[in-house]
């Protein structure tokens, strides 16, 4: 999920994100509160995520909590854009995940297939993406995706 920055900012204001908090279901649907599962990530306190999927799962939850500075630090240096640009009238829904090849410890690289719910401007829509990620100084990051239309 890149939705990299297409147009210049108007404010330097971000839109708000929705209330998630750490007792919370997770946003990327494994059952576990956002604090013991993808939040661990995004706070650094359960390190990186160990496989190229649950890194794919907490930067959906990330793009849901709005939370930039994790979506940055997990996004390889070579791709990585200067900022995230949240479309304010994006509200993300849910997460399936279609398929994983590689992407575990004994893997360098590793792909995601998934599917995203959102809503946006009150109206439902999917994003189908095929992700790739490789391993950065020891740590799964994101390089870059496919996006099916």
């Amino acid at each position: 999920m890149s939705r990299r920055k297409t147009r210049p900012r108007t404010s330097p204001a971000r839109p708000a994100a929705p209330a998630v908090t750490p007792e919370s279901p997770c946003p990327c649907g494994l059952g576990a509160s956002y604090g013991t599962c993808c939040g661990r990530f995004h706070t650094g306190t359960g390190g990186g995520a160990p496989t190229a999927e649950l890194l794919m799962r907490s930067r959906y939850s990330a793009f849901v909590v709005r939370d930039e500075a994790y979506l940055l630090r997990s996004w390889a240096p070579e791709t990585r854009p200067a900022d995230v640009d949240f479309d304010p009238g994006m509200r993300w829904t849910g997460l399936e995940i279609e398929s994983a090849t590689a992407g575990t410890a004994f893997h360098q690289h590793g792909t995601v297939t998934f599917t995203a719910r959102y809503v946006h401007g009150g109206e439902p829509g999917e994003l189908h993406e095929r992700s790739r990620f490789a391993r950065h100084e020891g740590a799964w990051v994101y390089v870059d995706g496919d996006v099916d239309e």
